[in-house]
């Protein structure tokens, strides 16, 4: 339990924990599933459309936070279809009809600002 309070401070949740699914906002309720899959220290994290269904406040937050994960040392894989997630990343693999169409080594962006 300690360190899945440690995850849920590190993504700003700590004084939600005993909050309900329904108590909480989106951007909280992807903030908890990231740190759900955070928990058991994965080598890889795979975010499948993260901001999807969020407004873009809460997508920047979102994105900011993975991005942070990202320089601390976290692999991520995020699959997504908004072409503004990319600027938070280093390297962006384009795939269609399940091949590599593209794979970009992107100047990496120091802080979520940058554009």
């Amino acid at each position: 339990q300690k360190q899945a309070m440690e995850v849920l401070d590190r993504v700003g949740l700590s004084g939600r924990a005993k909050h309900l699914p329904s108590q909480l906002s989106g951007g909280e309720q992807e903030r908890v599933a990231v740190a759900r899959a955070l928990v058991n220290r994965p080598p890889l994290l795979l975010a499948d459309e993260p901001t999807g269904s969020l407004d873009t406040a809460t997508s920047e937050e979102i994105m900011a936070l993975l991005q942070d994960l990202n320089r601390d040392g976290q692999t991520i894989v995020m699959v997504t279809h908004n072409e503004e997630n990319r600027r938070y990343f280093h390297r962006v693999v384009l795939l269609r009809d399940g091949l590599v169409v593209n794979d970009e080594a992107l100047s990496a962006k120091s802080d979520s600002s940058a554009a």
